[in-house]
């Protein structure tokens, strides 16, 4: 049987301690703030950065360097044969493509296997937790991502943004479409579905945001899952910032939903660069079946 590692990076929104306890790898993402270069649960903490938001820091992102990468994966594959290295969705970010243009190289072909299942935050966690159970069943790194590609579309993130002056820093939205919907208070619904991010919804409100995003889950568990109580999907909250309505999130949840176990978690730095204080998610991702 082959020893498979487990990779992944710090966009999973597993920390460097829950890490070592899952016996896994995290790269943590580099972002920087006011031009310095920083690293997630490393040289910066969640309440460090919105400190530094709070202030009217400059934020933005950029992914780890090659050497990086490839000096973790000689360091592991010293005491395993086999790495499935779990980024951040491609759609999303450019580091996934690096990853895999890394693992081509021959002193990693058919040892590193990365997965680009098209997930991030919760969703992505999942695919840590789902791959590190089948390495321990014995499954080879090509099989585990073999497995996490056919259910890689099989999940969905709704996320309400509190403020849409991030996202127009970004590029996501235009200066004149930041400066109305500021004005109008429009709270937009953001849906992630496989490497998509799209405008879902606009609402003025947080229980509106709540409201719509319960709704879109029904929605996809009846008709894009066809499993109407989501009996065999995670169920998980993600949150910047404050986890003061997350956690109220959670417990209507808990009524709409009787029976799930929800997990709650913040977003990692490098995402909230984009989005900004105050954001709230849901999302819901099918309990993976190993062969």
């Amino acid at each position: 049987m082959k020893k498979t590692a487990v990779i992944t990076d710090s966009n999973s929104g597993i920390t460097q301690e829950q890490a070592k306890e899952l016996g896994i790898q995290v790269v943590p993402m580099p972002f920087f703030v006011n031009g310095e270069i920083y690293y997630e649960d490393i040289s910066m903490s969640q309440k460090e950065f919105y400190g530094y938001l709070e202030q009217g820091a400059e934020v933005t992102t950029s992914q780890p360097s090659p050497d990086t990468l490839t000096e973790l994966w000689d360091k592991i594959l010293q005491e395993y044969e086999e790495i499935v290295y779990i980024p951040m969705s491609s759609g999303l970010s450019s580091s996934c493509g690096t990853a895999m243009m890394l693992s081509y190289e021959d002193e990693f072909k058919d040892k590193v296997f990365v997965v680009d299942n098209q997930r991030i935050s919760v969703t992505q966690r999942q695919s840590v937790l789902d791959a590190l159970q089948m390495a321990k069943q014995g499954y080879t790194g090509e099989k585990i991502r073999e497995i996490l590609l056919r259910e890689k579309f099989e999940s969905s993130i709704y996320i309400m943004v509190d403020t849409l002056t991030y996202l127009k820093k970004g590029g996501r939205v235009t200066p004149a479409a930041a400066a109305i919907g500021t004005v109008l208070r429009i709270k937009p619904v953001l849906q992630i579905q496989g490497e998509k991010l799209d405008a879902y919804a606009k609402v003025k409100t947080l229980k509106q945001a709540k409201t719509t995003m319960i709704k879109a889950v029904r929605r996809d568990f009846e008709e894009r899952f066809h499993d109407p109580d989501g009996d065999n999907f995670h169920m998980a909250v993600a949150y910047t910032a404050d986890d003061g309505e997350a956690l109220c999130f959670k417990e209507e949840l808990e009524q709409e939903f009787p029976g799930h176990d929800i997990w709650v978690d913040p977003l990692s730095l490098s995402v909230s660069c984009h989005i900004g204080p105050g954001a709230l998610a849901l999302a819901v991702s099918k309990r993976v079946r190993a062969e």
